[in-house]
């Protein structure tokens, strides 16, 4: 009557048998250690916010900052909008870089043609002579009157045909085509994205 029924639970949750089991097993020994510390239970459970791996950490991150890049870097090769520098979108210049990169022009020849000629003014003078770095010289005039001539008439061309296909040009973009016709065609950015002699929209 005032005893516990075997099948009744204690206020700890366990029935009377498992009590005395649990306490059988304490008194031979059987439990393998010390009860863990609440703290270390929680530590246990806990999975750290960022990785405990710093090496690892540092090289995927400058994996993912090359693969970043290297995309930039061939979206602003091949032009595309949005990975280009302010100075180079928008549609009325993208129709000046394809008008200067269908020509042949002499302008972008110029600066090989200065290099060359200081090469030889100053590794060849001894053998030119007074007479021949006269020539010389006078030579490098004609090229700067040439490339002069071919620049004013890229941007006139250039002006023509941007106000044919957008009315007024915007601000800068004949001399930004203009100064692009200087450049080397291997060395233009964005790269060229057509062929000498094909026709543009």
């Amino acid at each position: 009557m005032f005893g516990l029924k075997k099948s009744e639970k204690t206020a700890s949750g366990e029935t009377p048998e498992q009590t005395q089991e649990r306490l059988d097993a304490e008194v031979s020994g059987a439990k393998k250690g010390p009860t863990p510390k609440r703290k270390d239970q929680v530590a246990a459970r806990q999975r750290p916010l960022v990785s405990a791996d710093r090496a690892q950490a540092k090289v995927s991150d400058r994996q993912r900052r090359a693969a970043e890049q290297e995309k930039i870097r061939i979206g602003m090769a091949t032009g595309q909008e949005q990975y280009l520098l302010p100075r180079d979108r928008g549609p009325q210049r993208r129709f000046a870089r394809n008008f200067v990169d269908r020509r042949t022009c002499l302008a972008e020849w110029f600066f090989p043609i200065v290099i060359v000629f200081f090469i030889v003014s100053i590794g060849f003078s001894g053998l030119l002579g007074i007479q021949g770095q006269a020539v010389a010289t006078i030579a490098m005039y004609v090229v700067f009157l040439l490339v002069a001539i071919d620049m004013f008439i890229t941007s006139r061309m250039l002006k023509r045909a941007i106000l044919a296909k957008f009315g007024a040009p915007e601000r800068g973009v004949i001399w930004y085509g203009t100064f692009r016709s200087m450049q080397m065609r291997f060395m233009r950015q964005p790269k060229a994205q057509v062929k000498r002699g094909e026709s543009i929209d």
